[in-house]
């Protein structure tokens, strides 16, 4: 995945070679790419090849860079470091940060139509998916209703703030083909449950995790005055809320009857991760 995200290039005209560096300082950063790496494992479960859906699991790593960009600058989370080095704004300015996200969401649509094999009405459909989770009723949409305090239910916040971009990253793979019920539905719960799992773990490090692992400071949540899980049950309820997501995402996948031993594995990482 980090060699095909290394090879991507965005202005090969070098018009806007100081955007497309920009771009790229954050897109190959680091990180741990979980979003295109569910996409490649959930191929794998359906018996396709990792390269068949390449175009499109990068492309979510595209719109994840954007979001993080975006969520970084000073009107939103205001932060310095993102994957132990400067934030875009902090290396390039504002007004390059905000055209540098705004240019890796347009490059990722572009990416799926021109690149994805697969008949176009697949494409799309995959396309729909995830555009989709990254809407009002998804990613953009919980960030609003995170920084207007505009929500009452956590974790109705954090299926569409998190969760949703998450679960796209497998669901976009069954659009690409014909995939039976059993296992459609089966997918579904997972995805759904993946996302939440995530982003408990998530406020679980930001209270727990060191500034040399989480690759910015800790306690950011903290600092803003946000409800997290930890916020809200305490850390050992929110750990043992992390246990119940992980024993659900993993029985949804049992129910699957595939091989999703790589699905499963990153489950098992997501629940035990430290950064």
């Amino acid at each position: 995945m980090d060699e095909y995200l290394a090879e991507l290039r965005f202005a090969p005209d070098g018009v806007a070679a100081g955007l497309e560096e920009a771009m790229r300082y954050s897109l190959l950063a680091g990180g741990k790419r979980i979003r295109p790496v569910l996409c490649l494992a959930t191929a794998e479960a359906l018996g396709r090849e990792h390269d068949h859906v390449l175009p499109l699991a990068a492309s979510l790593e595209l719109i994840h860079t954007y979001s993080l960009i975006h969520d970084d600058l000073p009107a939103m989370d205001d932060d310095d470091l993102r994957r132990g080095q400067p934030t875009s704004h902090k290396r390039y300015g504002e007004d390059v940060a905000i055209l540098a996200g705004d240019g890796l969401f347009a490059e990722a649509i572009c990416l799926v139509i021109e690149r994805q094999d697969g008949p176009p009405e697949r494409v799309l459909a995959a396309l729909g998916e995830v555009v989709g989770a990254i809407g009002v009723s998804g990613m953009v949409g919980g960030q609003y209703l995170d920084v207007k305090g505009e929500w009452e239910d956590l974790r109705q916040l954090h299926e569409r703030k998190t969760g949703r971009l998450i679960g796209a990253s497998i669901t976009c793979v069954l659009k690409l083909g014909d995939t039976n019920e059993r296992a459609t539905l089966a997918f579904g719960r997972f995805a759904a449950e993946l996302g939440v799992l995530f982003q408990i773990v998530d406020d679980i490090l930001d209270v727990t995790g060191d500034e040399e692992a989480l690759g910015k400071p800790p306690r950011s949540d903290e600092r803003h005055d946000k409800r997290t899980y930890v916020s809200e049950y305490g850390l050992e309820r929110a750990k043992d809320l992390a246990r119940e997501s992980h024993e659900k995402a993993t029985a949804a996948l049992d129910e699957a009857d595939m091989d999703t031993a790589t699905l499963e594995a990153i489950t098992d990482y997501i629940l035990t991760r430290s950064s």
